[in-house]
């Protein structure tokens, strides 16, 4: 499931890639694929959409388009170390799960978060979901086999402000081009769904930091 997933991401981008070099189709392929897939915030202002649907299939479709080779490779070595953690652990079920609602999650953010005219792609907005569930899942290992509330509590909560600091420096590095909206929507819903969904019989040795 996490290969198919990968191919699914890595498809598209290969195929604009390869008419960006002139090597199948046409150049106009890559904003041509934005101006329908990506996400759109003016979509959610009054914008004027390219089919009736738009609105509502950009929530889906922006987290399997890339800006490029290196966002690309950069999201996916991501989701396969994060994406084996939580499948061997948790199971097809709830990997998919948090996936699909981060990134709808993630979208949703940037809409009600941001007004910038600039389209926005990629799977980061999920794959952050997944680091949140992953977190969320961990402190519920931890209370289970009988650590202290406080102390499981305290180790929540630094995971969580430590992605809040990765993603800071993600938007400073890249100058500000970073949707740290998507990113935050992720974050939230994947805990969301991961303390909806908690782990029915927690195994302390397979706790993954």
């Amino acid at each position: 499931m996490l290969i198919a997933l990968i191919l699914a991401c890595m498809l598209p981008e290969i195929i604009l890639l390869a008419a960006d070099f002139g090597l199948m189709g046409s150049p106009r392929w890559r904003p041509l694929a934005y101006q329908y897939g990506a996400f759109w915030a003016g979509l959610l202002h009054g914008w004027r959409p390219n089919f009736a649907a738009q609105p509502i299939t950009m929530f889906l479709t922006h987290a399997f388009l890339h800006t490029g080779p290196l966002h690309l490779i950069g999201n996916m070595l991501a989701l396969a170390a994060l994406g084996q953690a939580i499948l061997e652990r948790h199971g097809a079920g709830r990997f998919l799960l948090v996936y699909i609602a981060a990134a709808l999650g993630g979208g949703a953010a940037f809409g009600l978060l941001s007004y910038s005219a600039v389209p926005m792609v990629g799977a980061s907005g999920a794959i952050f979901g997944l680091a949140g569930a992953q977190l969320v899942w961990r402190w519920q290992d931890q209370l289970a086999a009988g650590l202290r509330r406080l102390q499981s509590l305290a180790e929540l909560c630094g995971g969580m402000v430590g992605l809040v600091v990765i993603n800071l420096l993600m938007w400073w590095i890249q100058g500000g081009l970073v949707a740290w909206q998507t990113h935050l929507g992720g974050t939230l819903i994947g805990a969301i769904v991961a303390a909806l969904r908690p782990v029915q019989r927690p195994i302390l040795a397979n706790i993954r930091s």
